[in-house]
């Protein structure tokens, strides 16, 4: 199985998150066509730099012209008062400005976010990615200042740089084809933070809300280090915290933030790998074979028969969206001849109880059964080949080095050929064409 840890010995921010996702292997083409993807006028800079004598990848958003911006989430009652957290993303630490730009006080709601990322020419996974972390940053403020998500709103300049750098984040991780994320635990620095609220200690109200059952730690420099961004990114990606696990190192990159510690280098690490197994000459049950990973998941069925098919379809892509590994139905008779669905959502362990509240939430269901099963998954990779109509990732996967199975991203090819008007079996087969030649070419 592929994994990816976090080593977040300077925390974690959104930007320091981006670079080390580049640094890793992501291709800055990646996230440049994730910025023109989303259209709200921001750009990327990704730069080198050096933070106390090692080499790492910084980059940063500018929005209408301007760099390093500060993330602001604020409530805004109908009254027109609004109470605003200001918490920098960059890891300049205590520099938050005390008043927003009088052309940022309406701002962006989670709605409108979440149709600007819908909207976007990413894929699917991608996008419920994005959107659950925004949902995350917006449970954190509507729960810290008592009123609903949707009541919660971003500033004008603040939304569009943390759209930059949570969607980016949903589509580099998604591109490096990782199974499982693992976090270290957390250094969310120290001292103060300035807000409109007064001067609060680190870590600011949202950030704390966010790492909720996260081991934390305080070391370092008198600064704040986890940013509400960068702690939503980790609760959305991160399956569990642990030390280093064992792994095959493939390749490791470093995210920078912007200033310099005494104390430690300001980066974020990121070790990307093959878990490691353990091999028999005759595998036992539940041990995985050579070339695959073995992970315990939970499966979860329900047998439905009152329920809508759009229902049914909506509630499967709510599951999904909600981190489910997979979700499936299949037609099955039920008692008196009915006919039924027969659910099925296979998820992490850590999910089972969440998605099962989804499951009664968004069904009719009265009960839902539950086990607990070995899932064994070969290694996989993404690749991009050129099109004549654009950039298709390829999925590969790999047993014991060798490739034994792969495929162009439905997405990316659906995204294609509606944009230029080509049938979509067009431009899978070009898309499978390139891969091929390229393969011969290695």
């Amino acid at each position: 199985m592929r994994i990816a840890y976090l080593d977040c010995f300077s925390g974690i921010s959104g930007d320091m998150f981006l670079g080390a996702l580049v640094d890793a292997g992501v291709s800055p083409k990646v996230l440049e066509d994730t910025v023109a993807a989303l259209g709200i006028g921001a750009r990327l800079e990704i730069s080198r730099v050096l933070r106390a004598g090692i080499s790492a990848t910084k980059v940063d958003v500018y929005a209408d012209g301007e760099k390093d911006l500060p993330r602001e989430v604020f409530w805004k009652q109908h009254t027109d008062h609004a109470h605003e957290h200001h918490s920098r993303d960059e890891h300049s630490h205590g520099t938050s400005q005390e008043h927003p730009r009088h052309d940022d006080v309406h701002g962006r709601g989670l709605t409108e976010i979440r149709a600007i990322i819908e909207k976007a020419a990413i894929s699917g996974t991608a996008k419920a990615t994005a959107i659950r972390i925004f949902e995350a940053l917006g449970e954190a403020e509507a729960e810290i200042h008592n009123t609903s998500i949707e009541r919660v709103h971003f500033h004008e300049v603040g939304a569009v740089d943390a759209m930059v750098d949570i969607v980016c984040a949903a589509v580099a991780a998604e591109s490096l084809a990782v199974e499982e994320w693992v976090c270290s635990p957390l250094n969310v620095g120290g001292g103060t933070v300035k807000c409109a609220h007064g001067t609060l200690p680190v870590p600011a109200p949202a950030t704390l809300k966010l790492l909720r059952d996260a081991p934390v730690y305080s070391s370092g420099p008198e600064v704040e280090l986890v940013t509400p961004t960068g702690a939503a990114i980790v609760k959305a990606l991160s399956s569990r915290f642990a030390p280093f696990p064992a792994m095959k190192v493939e390749r490791a990159g470093y995210g920078a933030g912007t200033r310099e510690f005494a104390e430690h280098p300001n980066l974020l690490r990121l070790t990307i790998g093959e878990a490691a197994t353990t091999e028999r000459a005759s595998p036992s049950p539940g041990t995985a074979s050579p070339g695959t990973g073995s992970q315990t998941i939970a499966v979860l069925e329900a047998n439905l028969d009152d329920l809508s098919p759009q229902v049914l379809a909506y509630a499967m892509e709510r599951l999904l969206a909600e981190g489910a590994l997979d979700v499936f139905s299949v037609p099955v008779q039920m008692k008196k001849g009915r006919p039924g669905a027969l659910l099925t959502v296979l998820a992490k362990l850590e999910d089972a109880n969440r998605l099962t509240r989804t499951i009664f939430a968004e069904t009719t269901t009265l009960g839902v059964r539950r086990r607990e099963e070995q899932r064994q998954t070969l290694s996989r990779r993404w690749e991009t080949v050129e099109t004549t109509w654009g950039p298709v990732r390829i999925k590969v996967a790999n047993l014991n080095g060798s490739v034994s199975n792969y495929a162009p991203e439905y997405e990316d090819c659906r995204t294609l050929a509606e944009a230029q008007h080509v049938p979509l079996r067009t431009v899978m087969q070009e898309a499978i064409q390139q891969y091929l030649r390229s393969e011969r070419k290695a």
